[in-house]
């Protein structure tokens, strides 16, 4: 799927590039599937911003994705749907039930196709099945961490991962990252890679566009005052990070708390899942 360019008509044309629509069937969502969403812009409960620089934007409808198909469901592709909430394509389907559903749309999907989940599925592009009926070696998304809950890894564009062995109940996969994890081999996951892969390379182009996907304008730390920011200040020129007599430090938030290089994972408990780490898979 290539980018779309545009002639350099305006300054903000210049480069410019944006989503290519082809794959896109229908512009009309069905509404059985849409809720309404909320704009909090960056705020919690209490009103406090915990999020900063978001605000405005274009209004948007939620897509209720259905990350957890039932065993046995067996449905045909019957469009294949922008997502303003996500940065792969959804694809509406049809169960023999009657009912429909959106899932996320692999990439190759296509109008008429159909859908099988469950252990009886063929191996084919966008069929779900559990982990231990995956042949190892298949490229696969949308993978559940713990079974019945649904997917929760590998969800956004252009994205895939790799099953790279069995071994007693679990099974390998190599993340996007690099990482390889050990996951429940009754935990499920779809077959292919995420639509939508030139998602990565889109060049906004004007700030305007920003502003309609609900992102403000940021002020960087090394422009303010030595008061208003730990990069701030440094007298006699501009200096990098820091500035002045913190030229050199490490990058900070607003607040001190420093930004590269500082660990957050929190839920030590599954570093036992974890077989190599995204920064082993860096130093290869």
């Amino acid at each position: 799927m290539a980018l779309k360019t545009y002639n350099p008509t305006t300054p903000g044309r210049r480069g410019m590039t944006s989503q290519d629509n082809s794959q896109i069937t229908t512009k009309k969502p069905m509404r059985s599937l849409l809720t309404v969403k909320k704009k909090h812009s960056g705020r919690n409960n209490q009103g406090r911003i915990t999020v900063r620089h978001h605000g405005g934007g274009v209004r948007q409808f939620y897509r209720v994705v259905n990350f957890n198909l039932p065993e046995g469901t067996k449905a045909t592709i019957e469009h294949i749907e922008y997502d303003p909430n996500r940065s792969a394509r959804i694809a509406r389907i049809q169960a023999e039930d009657g009912s429909y559903h959106y899932i996320l749309a692999a990439q190759g999907m296509r109008q008429g196709q159909k859908i099988v989940s469950g252990k009886e599925a063929p191996i084919e592009t966008g069929n779900r099945l559990m982990l231990k009926d995956i042949p190892v070696g298949s490229t696969i998304h949308a993978i559940e961490l713990t079974p019945g809950r649904g997917a929760q890894m590998v969800r956004s564009a252009g994205n895939s991962a790799q099953l790279v062995a069995k071994e007693g109940e679990y099974a390998q996969v190599r993340l996007p990252s690099g990482e390889v994890r050990m996951i429940k081999l009754e935990c499920t996951a779809s077959l292919g890679s995420l639509s939508n892969e030139q998602h990565q390379n889109i060049k906004w182009g004007k700030a305007g566009r920003n502003r309609k996907r609900g992102i403000r304008p940021s002020v960087r730390g090394v422009v303010m005052n030595a008061a208003d920011h730990p990069h701030g200040g440094g007298d006699g020129g501009r200096h990098g990070i820091g500035g002045g007599k913190n030229h050199g430090a490490a990058p900070k938030t607003p607040w001190g708390q420093k930004t590269l290089g500082y660990k957050t994972r929190r839920r030590k408990s599954t570093t036992k899942f974890i077989i190599r780490t995204r920064h082993q898979a860096k130093r290869k």
